[in-house]
């Protein structure tokens, strides 16, 4: 068990969001309980999520899409206000973090996904940027798009959205 605090300066110690210019607030973003027990992870605060974590009985959410995103209106109306609600009723904290994870070298969402696709981290997408918030990865061999749709599917356990 952790908490609230040990937790809120372990990801901003490791995730060092003050070194960023976001689009929403990254950190603590709703206030739950002072003790975490069981934090649950997810990449947007939907509401399929958090029911997930109040079914688990979550103290906390840690995800890569919070709340509050700027010129989002801020009205606690709709589905933000049921969200918000679901989390404060349920004493759960949420932590979001946009841009740290995006260009976190070990945990972030892009390394993490490219690890579990098997693919090769060539580098930065923009290599000549201070602040890296993307990567570029390989494949080991060429996979028509449909295959690869089909590989996100099976490692992600959910049909991915796919544009052409």
């Amino acid at each position: 068990m952790a908490s609230l605090t040990q937790v809120s300066e372990l990801l901003q110690s490791t995730l060092k969001p003050h070194l960023f210019n976001d689009y929403c607030p990254n950190g603590l973003q709703v206030q739950g309980k002072e003790d975490i027990k069981l934090l649950v992870t997810g990449v947007t605060a939907c509401q399929a999520l958090i029911d997930k974590a109040i079914a688990l009985k979550a103290d906390a959410i840690l995800v890569h899409h919070g709340f509050f995103w700027k010129n989002e209106s801020p009205c606690v109306v709709g589905m933000k206000q049921k969200r918000l609600k679901a989390l404060l009723l349920n004493d759960i904290s949420l932590f979001a973090y946009h841009l740290p994870l995006d260009a976190h070298h070990e945990l972030g969402n892009n390394v993490q996904l490219a690890k579990k696709l098997g693919l090769g981290m060539t580098g930065a997408l923009f290599p000549d940027s201070p602040k890296q918030v993307g990567n570029v990865a390989v494949l080991d061999e060429p996979m028509l798009v449909q295959d690869f749709v089909a590989l996100c599917e099976q490692v992600l356990l959910q049909k991915p959205i796919h544009i052409t």
